[in-house]
C-alpha cells in the first residue's frame, strides 16, 4: 500500500481552506421563501420588473395570493436593491402586482455557542427579517 501524496503541504492545504472558509463567511447573504394560500387565486407569474413595494396596505381592491418570507444577514448587510430584488422575484412567482410589507426588523435568528463545556460562551447572531404579503389588484 503506497501513502497518498498531495500537490500542496498539508500548512498550505489547511491555510487554503480556512481563506475559503473565511470569504464565505463573510459574504453577504439574502435568501427568501414565497407561501401561496389555500384557496386564493392562482394567476400567472409576473415579470419581477413590475412588481411594486409597498409599506400600507392599498386602497384599490385586491386578493391576497401569500406570503414572502425573506432573511438577509447584517454582517456584513447586502444592499437594500438587493433585498427588494429578491421580494419582487419571490412576489413574480406568485403572479403578485404588488408585496405589502408587514414586517421589516433587526433580530436574533440564532446563537453561536463556543468554548468548552464548563466555560462556555453564547453569542447572539442577528439577521433582517422581511415578510410581505403579495396581492393581486381586481
Amino acid at each position: 500500500m503506497t501513502p497518498t501524496t498531495s500537490r500542496f503541504p498539508r500548512p498550505l492545504t489547511i491555510a487554503l481552506l480556512s481563506g475559503v472558509l473565511a470569504m464565505l463567511a463573510g459574504c453577504a447573504s439574502v435568501t427568501g421563501t414565497s407561501t401561496q394560500y389555500v384557496g386564493a387565486p392562482r394567476p400567472a407569474a409576473t415579470a419581477p420588473d413590475s412588481v411594486q413595494i409597498l409599506r400600507a396596505e392599498p386602497t384599490r381592491p385586491f386578493d391576497r395570493l401569500g406570503e414572502i418570507n425573506i432573511e438577509a444577514s447584517t454582517e456584513p448587510a447586502p444592499p437594500v436593491e438587493e433585498i427588494e430584488a429578491r421580494v419582487r422575484s419571490e412576489g413574480a412567482k406568485l403572479g403578485a402586482d404588488a408585496v405589502v410589507v408587514v414586517l421589516d426588523r433587526i433580530e436574533p435568528t440564532g446563537v453561536w455557542v463556543s468554548g468548552p463545556w464548563w466555560g462556555r460562551s453564547v453569542d447572539t447572531i442577528t439577521g433582517r427579517k422581511l415578510i410581505g404579503v403579495a396581492i393581486k389588484y381586481k
